[in-house]
């Protein structure tokens, strides 16, 4: 599902694309552009539904890749997944600050 709007919105958009392909520790360095990319769960889900095999995509290197999806042989839609995970997490983190700025004490939150 990854489309121009979402490659416009990319921190990756404003660097040398090979950048992102490199071998060894340089991965590592590499996987810091992704952090705290609006679409980076997108760019996940894209790389791991196409089986892009190549390159650093969303913060994970090809052998992470390679090691999830053969962990979780039972995903056959990995944007779906990953995109309504990402929902739930903003979900409850939206919903626990509402709390804290209510002023409930943390015993009866629970």
């Amino acid at each position: 599902m990854w489309n121009e709007k979402m490659a416009a919105r990319a921190k990756c958009r404003e660097i040398d694309p090979d950048a992102l392909f490199v071998q060894g520790a340089a991965q590592n360095r590499a996987k810091l552009i992704c952090r705290g990319c609006p679409v980076r769960t997108q760019c996940l889900a894209e790389a791991l539904d196409s089986r892009i095999e190549f390159g650093v995509w969303g913060g994970m290197t090809e052998r992470e890749r390679r090691a999830l999806l053969r962990r979780r042989k039972d995903v056959s839609n990995w944007y779906e997944l990953l995109t309504s995970a990402e929902r739930n997490y903003e979900r409850k983190r939206t919903d626990q600050e509402a709390v804290r700025a209510a002023g409930v004490p943390a015993a009866a939150q629970r």
